[in-house]
């Protein structure tokens, strides 16, 4: 079982010293050689628990790409994942709402995801119902060749909902929540490939939130946006939070400093630390993770 985040006494990790803590000038860090065999949960206070992923190990066909992750994700806060390219970050992320389901060759091998106490991987679960609850902003915005209001009704349409007067209190509301009414409202019924690429950006959060989620899964928002508009979306990750349980995937250490309340740092497709952003970015458990935020490597 996962650990519990509300126990008053975090579970412990055990450091595992190497000989990559006793490095010499210019050789090469044997960072998989001194990865901790037990990671601390962080204790979230009155947020409880919404996802928990409980001993989870993934596969790509033959390749083990994640091993033996656990960790608990609290309600109504912004979890960051951080990690080097390759490390597992996306992968975990895209199996919160099953995504990788469309990749041949690829299952849960074991362990459990539970959102709300229920297994997603249960033969019995709607994926499509779960993808509802569980939202997903790509890497590259991909707004749909329609018009603006199109675009963040799709959802409810395919669900077979025609009403005009909900769509277009829907189509308000989700742009106001996406901090972009101000900027489109005398357009809506143009083409969103006119829009800019970080007001595209906020339209794919815009159609995510139209459908009521009750989680976000952000897989590197800003990663092609300037630094104008990747302000604007960490702005507004600070307001949906209050709204939605968020969990982000970034490159950028400074962004999960500035965005997130709790990161985990992934390496070789196992969870090397998890606790309080402002923890692992000010005093961090594991020397390989001290390493990586301060460009040692990654």
């Amino acid at each position: 079982m996962a650990p519990n985040p509300g126990n008053e006494t975090p579970m412990q990790s055990t450091q595992v010293e190497s000989p990559s803590h006793e490095r010499t000038a210019g050789s090469k860090m044997n960072i998989s050689a001194s990865l901790p065999n037990a990671v601390h949960t962080p204790h979230h206070e009155a947020s409880r628990t919404i996802i928990e992923v409980d001993h989870v190990d993934f596969h790509y066909g033959a390749s083990h790409a994640l091993h033996d992750i656990s960790l608990s994700i609290p309600e109504k806060r912004v979890t960051a994942f951080i990690g080097p390219s390759g490390c597992g970050k996306s992968t975990l992320l895209r199996c919160l709402n099953r995504m990788n389901d469309l990749i041949d060759g690829t299952r849960v091998s074991k362990g459990q995801i539970r959102i709300d106490g229920a297994d997603i991987y249960n033969p019995d679960v709607d994926v499509i119902e779960l993808r509802k609850r569980v939202g997903m902003v790509f890497q590259k915005s991909n707004p749909f060749p329609k018009s603006i209001y199109e675009n963040i009704i799709y959802g409810l349409r395919i669900q077979g909902i025609n009403n005009r007067s909900l769509f277009d209190e829907i189509v308000e509301k989700s742009l106001r929540g996406a901090a972009l009414w101000d900027e489109v409202k005398d357009r809506l019924h143009q083409s969103a490939l006119g829009l800019s690429g970080g007001q595209m950006q906020r339209l794919c959060i815009a159609r995510t939130i139209a459908v009521n989620p009750e989680i976000i899964l952000m897989d590197e928002p800003c990663s092609a946006l300037d630094p104008i508009a990747t302000m604007k979306i960490e702005d507004l990750i600070h307001e949906l939070k209050k709204e939605y349980t968020i969990v982000i995937v970034t490159h950028n250490m400074q962004q999960a400093g500035r965005c997130s309340d709790f990161t985990a740092f992934y390496y070789l497709g196992r969870l090397i630390e998890y606790d309080r952003t402002e923890k692992i970015f000010t005093n961090p458990r594991e020397k390989q993770t001290e390493d990586y935020i301060t460009g040692r490597f990654g």
